[in-house]
């Protein structure tokens, strides 16, 4: 508990904050993991101790921390969401495929940002996660995040 009380003392007055954009290409729905991208940008900004923000700008494409060990841990989340949200559906909106409307709903099942504490440069990730960019559609894309980092 004391090291947690620590970490809380920090000097407002040294914090300092960064952004940027990094471009993902994606494949046909699948996760991917950007863990790796990601912590390389928090080590090029010398980040130490705070708070990173990840923002997918996109609407049928989403973010989720899960497990990085086993793969069929994500290939058993895409099914649940397909069963969820079927390309199959009787939707209204399909004017860019039948695959977009199920992807907008997973978007919003799953999220499209994601608050990650930082320490000694690093996600502050559990041992079997990584960051994920899970991407809905049928056909890959160029997704983009916007990271935003707060902290020492």
């Amino acid at each position: 508990m004391r090291q947690q009380r620590e970490m809380a003392r920090a000097d407002a007055g040294s914090l300092r904050q960064r952004t940027a954009r990094m471009e993902v290409e994606t494949g046909p729905r699948r996760f991917h993991d950007v863990s790796a991208a990601v912590d390389g940008w928090l080590g090029e900004i010398d980040a130490g101790e705070g708070l990173l923000t990840v923002f997918l700008r996109h609407t049928s494409a989403s973010l989720t921390i899960q497990e990085n060990a086993d793969p069929d841990v994500l290939r058993d989340l895409l099914d649940v969401l397909d069963r969820l949200a079927p390309a199959s559906g009787s939707y209204r909106h399909g004017s860019e495929g039948p695959d977009d409307m199920p992807a907008h709903i997973k978007t919003m099942l799953t999220g499209a940002s994601i608050a990650v504490p930082v320490l000694n440069g690093r996600m502050d990730l559990g041992t079997w996660q990584g960051l994920y960019v899970i991407e809905h559609r049928a056909r890959g894309h160029a997704r983009s995040l916007t990271l935003h980092y707060l902290g020492t």
